[in-house]
């Protein structure tokens, strides 16, 4: 019975880090595509801002794991893609795949 309690609470504690994690990079990800939209930064600014929102709000294991895609228009889409990091490391990780989008100024 105690094994079963045990694993049910890491099983909770996994998918709690999964989704603490993922909300990071998503907003981050969003913060890069409006730093992308601004009328004097390009894609490459908003990557940027977008890894550094991320090593610094859950640290540089996460976001080494990132590659970032951009693409500019009339709207700036931002992508990521990678691995999360699990609690257990030698299980493995979890894909990530997020795209954020924002109205690029001055058009």
């Amino acid at each position: 019975m105690g094994v079963l309690v045990v694993t049910l609470f890491l099983g909770v504690l996994q998918v709690g880090l999964y989704l603490h994690l993922r909300n990071v990079v998503v907003a981050s990800l969003a913060e890069g595509a409006r730093e992308a939209a601004n009328a004097d930064r390009d894609c490459a600014d908003g990557a940027a801002r977008a890894d550094d929102l991320v090593r610094r709000s859950v640290g540089a294991r996460v976001a080494d794991g990132l590659a970032y895609d951009c693409a500019e228009g009339e709207v700036v889409a931002l992508r990521v893609r990678g691995a999360l990091p699990l609690l257990f490391p030698p299980v493995g990780a979890v894909a990530v795949d997020a795209t954020a989008h924002a109205y690029e100024e001055g058009l």
